[in-house]
């Protein structure tokens, strides 16, 4: 019965977020990207800080209650594990194989999908931002199972997994916090919805990015001294600078583009069509952003105290794998668009990525 229930208990978690999305107050804005047939600016629906806080306290309730054990997702992890993987997969190809083909191959489509920015309800569900929606409550509720876990097992929780909870926890509201900006981020505008991000969202977001803490909450206490655990959080922190910072910048311009960022007033460059930032975030690197991300990951990564266990590399390793190709294709696109003014630009900003380095 536990591997039936722990099979379709993302389903349920999935349904209960999906409602309480779609009926819970919701702030409409405008975005970036438009629609492809009518040209206008799409428009969301947001409300994920409110969706999370009212799903964690559902959590909780059912285990005040009794329903379940605290540490149930934990316990059924795998079971959990396996039913996200499937309803991923099922998602993912009912978004994919109704719709006409890009031209491009078969499993290609399947991959990066068909449509751009799929919405539903007249807009009230953007694909997207539901899909980021799901993975991230999925995530915090994993999070709060594993802590769970190891309260229940040891007696405590240990201040590296209470850190690593923490920066990941963090990671989380601050993306429902900035939902708004995260429109305007490549997802939206550069992305399909496929496999890629359907399946990626929906079993690989709230799993894997578990990974630190799934390798290391049933071991005991590593005894981290407390200089090095802050060290680790000034490096998460250092990347959610550049992370934020960045996608904040960019945001800023891009809807007030004569308005000073952190005091950073934007210097451009033109060709009379298209405009370019070259200062701030935006001089340092070409990406910057995604160093800020592998950052992060790291900081969460060292944070659980256990750097000999590979598994727990494997979360920055991800980003690396993610972000680089991201990268070259991001540059490919933007040599396409901006032509000319592109290479004036790398000429300005020379670095990709790492400064000095990339």
């Amino acid at each position: 019965m536990d591997m039936l229930f722990g099979f379709f208990t993302p389903w349920i978690i999935y349904a209960v977020i999906t409602l309480l999305h779609y009926f819970l107050p919701g702030r409409w804005v405008t975005g970036y990207v438009r629609h492809t047939e009518t040209g206008t600016l799409l428009k969301y629906r947001l409300n994920g800080r409110l969706v999370l806080l009212t799903t964690v306290l559902i959590w909780f309730l059912v285990g005040y209650m009794g329903w379940v054990p605290y540490d149930w997702l934990y316990s059924i992890r795998w079971y959990s594990l396996a039913g996200a993987f499937v309803f991923g997969l099922i998602f993912s190809f009912g978004i994919v194989l109704p719709y006409p083909s890009t031209g491009k191959s078969f499993f290609t489509d399947i991959f990066l999908g068909r449509l751009e920015n799929p919405q539903f309800k007249n807009g009230h569900i953007d694909a997207k931002m539901w899909l980021y929606l799901i993975g991230a409550v999925m995530l915090e509720l994993n999070i709060l199972s594993f802590l769970a876990h190891q309260y229940l097992t040891f007696g405590e929780v240990f201040f590296g997994t209470i850190l690593c909870a923490g920066m990941l926890t963090y990671f989380i509201c601050d993306y429902l916090s900035f939902e708004k900006v995260h429109l305007y981020t490549y997802d939206f505008f550069a992305e399909n919805v496929g496999v890629k991000l359907g399946w990626g969202c929906l079993a690989f977001y709230p799993y894997f990015y578990l990974i630190p803490l799934w390798a290391t909450v049933n071991l005991p206490d590593p005894n981290t001294p407390t200089w090095l655990l802050f060290c680790y959080a000034v490096i998460f922190l250092l990347g959610w600078t550049l992370s934020r910072g960045a996608n904040l910048q960019k945001y800023f311009f891009k809807t007030q583009p004569e308005k000073s960022f952190l005091g950073i007033k934007p210097e451009t460059i033109t060709d009379g069509k298209k405009t370019l930032l070259v200062n701030g975030f935006w001089g340092v690197s070409r990406h910057i952003n995604y160093l800020g991300e592998i950052l992060m990951a790291l900081g969460i990564a060292l944070s659980v105290g256990y750097p000999a266990i590979v598994w727990v590399w494997l979360y920055p390793i991800y980003y690396v794998a993610l972000l680089l190709p991201r990268q070259i294709d991001d540059d490919k696109r933007c040599a396409h668009k901006y032509g000319d003014l592109w290479n004036v630009y790398i000429k300005r900003v020379k670095y990709k990525i790492v400064p000095y380095l990339y």
